[in-house]
């Protein structure tokens, strides 16, 4: 098969256009080529009179390696796709291995485990998809949170209430399994050749509940409402878990000699159980900052031009670095969608972004954040940048709240965010009313100035960055735009430390995905569930 690139075709492309263009960059007629079929898709925008799509295709032709070898175009090339194979299994342990957390890491190293004849044991603390869902919607139209079935918690993870996105900035060759795994369990197909694959969280959740059904027909266990409490550990090996249940603690311990920890970015509690067990690791760097809300109509055209109309909702990528030595940097854009409130405890307001496969909805939301690491936390521990989180979240919560007790009062205004409008930000002026753009958090914000929630460095390099960004995309620093805040979870805090087995010196012990320390959004934490899957499956892990 032949591999060809950068294929410009216009916006209107069909299949006989596509076959078209690829016999002419070939110099072989139409009628001679086989199966062609799309491999990526983009938008290509840097002339706005004259946007076209730019794609890849994969081409069966008889005689291709000689045709490749005489054209001597860097854009074709022979292609000759491999299938994903599981290593094979050498676990010799009777017992099951151990999944605690469903979100995509804990989903697809469960997933891959149970086809390969080790069906696991897996423990979520939330709910499920379809009762997390109405916990969800409770939450966002009242206030009253659930702490173990929210935005954070619960059977998908953080990412089932996100924009669904499936772009990663990692290579590897499991990446074209996950996507296949989500075609298969029910999300689009054209995530498999769009350059910035999205299936919404609406399609999601079915997508997440689909594997799931999958799990129990492997001979896997799910147990929902099964929080981590503890570990059993004898002469370095781990030998057992404690749990509690929606009835409480468990009488025994569950006897275990593999667990796989994807315990989600947001678990705090867990990493003090682990911290206090003595399980090494360490803090991390992450991003803090706000959501900033324009109007999707804006940015469609600001990045496409008079054709914005006729094609998807555009999104954008944008950061700078600044004489302060900080950078800036938009994340987890989300075209059409919604700031969702994402906190999994009272007494904090936390941000994040969420679509619908549709990305109808009138406003554009992204993360616009701010790295900062361990020196800011203003301590050494592992725990630091949780306690900075912690720190934050409260200022934004009295904010919000006016101070309210952190408990739910159906009475008082609770979960409210700081917002403040892009001009004021700009200005160093509280804003007192929000302008024409009508904000998407729920379950209300409050007029506010976020210099009141955010260290003074990382709000001071968001105003120096918003005209700097807004000359790479005009319209980013209008000053109708609205900011909301804050935003906190953009990965992990903790790093729980593995070796290249993928295990904790702890033994028997395997941190993975994002809330480990070792992804950064659902695709690159799906490829760690796998990765460690393979690694857990090539042991014998014998109890001694």
């Amino acid at each position: 098969m032949i591999r060809i690139q950068n294929l410009s075709l216009p916006l209107d492309f069909g299949p006989e256009e596509l076959k078209r263009k690829a016999s002419k960059m070939l110099g072989v007629s139409a009628s001679a080529l086989g199966a062609v079929r799309l491999l990526r898709q983009s938008v290509d925008a840097r002339k706005k009179n004259d946007v076209r799509y730019v794609c890849s295709v994969g081409v069966e032709l008889n005689g291709a390696a000689k045709l490749v070898e005489r054209l001597h175009d860097g854009n074709v090339s022979l292609w000759d796709p491999q299938p994903y194979v599981f290593p094979g299994v050498k676990r010799s342990s009777p017992l099951p291995p151990v999944v605690v957390g469903m979100g995509p890491a804990g989903l697809f190293c469960a997933l891959f485990l149970a086809r390969n004849g080790l069906p696991p044991i897996v423990l979520e603390r939330g709910r499920n998809v379809d009762e997390r869902t109405e916990d969800v919607e409770h939450f966002w139209q009242t206030g009253a949170l659930s702490r173990t079935s929210n935005v954070q918690f619960g059977e998908g993870g953080a990412g089932t209430f996100s924009d669904g996105k499936l772009n990663t900035g990692t290579h590897d060759g499991r990446i074209a399994a996950v996507l296949e795994e989500f075609v298969r369990h029910g999300a689009p197909e054209d995530i498999l050749w769009q350059q910035k694959p999205h299936v919404g969280t609406d399609i999601l959740r079915g997508v997440v509940k689909s594997i799931r059904e999958e799990l129990l027909s492997l001979g896997a266990e799910v147990r929902f409402e099964h929080q981590l409490t503890g570990l059993r550990v004898e002469d370095g090996r781990l030998t057992g878990i404690y749990f509690d249940n929606e009835q409480g603690p468990a009488n025994e311990p569950l006897t275990c000699d593999a667990l796989v920890l994807a315990p989600g970015h947001s678990a705090r509690d867990t990493f003090e159980m682990l911290y206090e067990a003595g399980v090494p690791m360490e803090s991390k760097p992450f991003a803090i900052g706000c959501r900033i809300e324009h109007e999707q109509a804006a940015i469609s055209e600001a990045q496409y031009g008079p054709v914005w109309t006729k094609l998807p909702p555009a999104d954008y990528k944008l950061a700078c670095h600044l004489p302060n030595g900080r950078s800036a940097f938009t994340f987890c854009v989300c075209p059409g969608g919604q700031v969702v409130a994402a906190a999994s405890d009272y007494g904090q307001v936390v941000t994040n972004g969420m679509s619908l496969r549709a990305r109808d909805g009138k406003n554009i939301n992204g993360g616009f954040l701010v790295g900062v690491g361990p020196e800011d936390f203003g301590d050494n521990g592992p725990l630091a940048g949780v306690r900075f989180q912690e720190i934050w979240e409260r200022a934004a919560w009295d904010l919000g709240t006016g101070g309210a007790s952190p408990l739910y009062y159906p009475d008082k205004p609770v979960f409210r965010a700081p917002a403040q409008l892009v001009g004021d930000f700009l200005a160093g002026r509280t804003s007192k009313t929000l302008g024409s753009l009508t904000p998407t958090y729920r379950p209300s914000v409050v007029p506010a100035s976020l210099d009141d929630c955010l260290p003074a460095y990382v709000a001071d390099t968001l105003r120096a960055a918003l005209p700097l960004l807004d000359r790479k995309l005009h319209g980013f620093a209008d000053s109708g735009a609205v900011l909301t805040g804050i935003e906190t979870r953009s990965s992990s805090p903790v790093r729980i430390l593995r070796d290249e087995g993928f295990q904790s010196p702890l033994r028997g012990l395997y941190p993975c995905g994002e809330g480990a320390g070792y992804a950064g959004g659902i695709t690159s934490a799906a490829v760690d569930g796998i990765r460690v899957a393979e690694a857990l499956a090539a042991g014998s892990h014998k109890m001694d």
